[in-house]
């Protein structure tokens, strides 16, 4: 499993540093590939403000990433007052607050525009790149998805789990599209650079349970 996940690291790391170069550098496929798809679903927005409106309400309530972290939170606190499970609580805390971090380093850095419309239908500040609602979705999701298989769920909870996981994630950097707030690039990079952080924090916690006292 530690050789799965560092195997797994390395191979997130290449694809991060990768397209981390190709959105800074401006290449010109991706520049154009990130253009049509915002184009598209820009004029779909536009055209279905029903669906738009459902998805403002899901990328601001539901999988907002102050919403996110909340419910790490509140999975800590469980922890702690169930399992009195002090070390994997302050684990999540922290991988959470270091996926924040990162994120927003790894914005400024950058600096890439967001999508400009005429008529836009949301509105978000800060940097594109990457998304940090994508992120932080797949930071969580990932962090309570290990910490569920590590508590031995299997079968059809441990399914329904994964199926909830992959909803939030896929849907999250749907409505960031699709609200003309991201490019695709951005919401791909979200996702690479929170499975990153996400198995970074799995190989520390493998770590941190043999040497914490």
């Amino acid at each position: 499993m530690p050789r799965r996940s560092l195997r797994a690291a390395l191979l997130l790391v290449l694809l991060c540093a990768l397209l981390l170069a190709l959105v800074a550098l401006r290449w010109s496929p991706l520049m154009t590939l990130d253009e049509d798809i915002a184009r598209t679903t820009h004029r779909w927005a536009v055209e279905n403000r029903g669906p738009t409106q459902v998805f403002r309400v899901l990328t601001d309530w539901v999988w907002d990433p102050l919403t996110m972290r909340l419910l790490c939170a509140g999975v800590a606190l469980w922890l702690v007052w169930r399992r009195g499970a002090w070390w994997t609580a302050l684990w999540l805390l922290v991988t959470c607050a270091v996926a924040a971090v990162v994120q927003q380093a790894v914005k400024a850095g950058v600096a890439r525009p967001r999508p400009v419309w005429p008529d836009p239908v949301d509105r978000a500040r800060f940097a594109a790149f990457p998304s940090g609602h994508a992120m932080t979705a797949t930071v969580v999701c990932g962090l309570l998805l290990w910490l569920i298989r590590a508590h031995g769920v299997r079968g059809p909870r441990w399914y329904g789990a994964v199926a909830g996981a992959l909803v939030s994630v896929l849907g999250v950097g749907l409505t960031r599209v699709w609200l003309g707030v991201h490019w695709f690039s951005d919401v791909l990079g979200g996702w690479l650079f929170g499975a990153l952080v996400v198995a970074g924090a799995v190989l520390a916690h493998g770590r941190g349970s043999k040497v914490r006292p």
